[in-house]
């Protein structure tokens, strides 16, 4: 088959390799008819995250068919057309029953092979799903392909970040990044029911495309974020700041916009040694600091509804629609945000 494979540092290739195969009774084999480039996949791609093998093949944001199933898989079918999350999962462990997905005693994060164990990803014509009754979704009624694909990560993740802010009606939120995952932060804050949101990016096409999703937008290269924030929150600050970026930068920045007693929900992939701010700093400010990986498994569900109600063009975010072929080009074009890229979805 042919798939977009990791080679060295900056550094991808389509080639072709090995299909996939069953290799445990409960897994699928999917046949992928549309993944994406994510952001966290430019975390490998920069050397930010380390280990990967070469030859593994990058991805896991993927809808598609199955094609194969295992003799214990349950509650799929040879045929089905499913979405998936990020990370695969039991559906049966302590994490699984808790709602924490993410943390799956037997979970595997697709397109993560080191030291020849792991698993490869969806930028592939197929892929082969573990555990695949607790991890594969059947694409409801009313959704459509490139929403599927949006549910299984980024407006999943969006979501989480909003849900563990505590986002409620009547406060104010600063959204940090306008990628993909912060726009569907705005989504998921205006979801939950506030109308005082505020994201900030420097990029201008991810600040109209957050002012379509109901922001209001701040430029960071104006450098005067903090004290618009004060101003719109009577001098106190945020309840809550959604940081999607990713960085020490942007750590600092949300501990600077947050009030005293507020929250910094923070999603995007960190890979820096130590936290931009202090023990004292966080004891202060009475800070609550709420970090992880989204459990996209148990929260995509949540949104089902809200991708058929139409309240928000979700795919809008999407800007290139390119054939695997040219998944090279996407990666550059992703990581330099070149031609008004914002998300690109990749057709094996």
């Amino acid at each position: 088959m042919r798939a977009l494979t990791f080679q060295s540092e900056r550094t991808v290739a389509v080639e072709t390799v090995c299909d996939p195969r069953l290799e445990q009774p409960t897994d699928a084999l999917v046949r992928v008819s549309l993944t994406a480039v994510c952001g966290s996949d430019l975390h490998v791609y920069h050397g930010r995250e380390t280990g990967l093998d070469r030859g593994t093949v990058m991805g896991h944001e993927f809808v598609g068919e199955i094609v194969e199933c295992g003799r214990e898989v349950r509650g799929l079918t040879v045929g089905t057309r499913v979405l998936s999350p990020f990370t695969t999962s039991c559906g049966s462990c302590f994490y699984c029953h808790a709602g924490l997905t993410a943390r799956c005693e037997r979970g595997q994060l697709y397109g993560w092979v080191e030291d020849g164990r792991g698993l490869h990803g969806a930028q592939a014509e197929y892929v082969r799903v573990p555990c695949a009754a607790g991890t594969l979704v059947a694409i409801p009624e009313g959704v459509g392909e490139a929403e599927a694909l949006l549910l299984g990560d980024v407006a999943s993740t969006g979501y989480f970040c909003a849900r563990q802010a505590g986002v409620q009606p009547g406060g104010v939120y600063v959204v940090l990044g306008c990628g993909p995952v912060g726009l569907m932060a705005v989504v998921g804050a205006r979801h939950l029911g506030a109308t005082d949101v505020f994201a900030v990016d420097a990029i201008p096409e991810r600040l109209a495309l957050a002012e379509r999703f109901g922001a209001r937008t701040l430029d960071l290269g104006r450098g005067d974020a903090i004290e618009r924030i004060r101003e719109a929150s009577d001098g106190r600050g945020a309840d809550a700041v959604l940081e999607a970026v990713g960085s020490s930068a942007a750590s600092r920045l949300a501990v600077d916009l947050v009030r005293p007693g507020g929250t910094v929900s923070a999603v995007g992939v960190h890979t820096e040694p130590r936290f931009a701010f202090s023990p004292v700093e966080a004891y202060d400010k009475n800070l609550t600091f709420r970090i992880g990986r989204c459990p996209a498994r148990s929260v995509l569900e949540e949104l089902i509804p809200l991708v058929r109600s139409g309240r928000f063009d979700l795919t809008s975010i999407i800007s290139h629609d390119l054939s695997l072929e040219r998944a090279v080009e996407a990666y550059e074009m992703f990581d330099e945000k070149t031609d008004g890229c914002t998300k690109v979805v990749l057709r094996p």
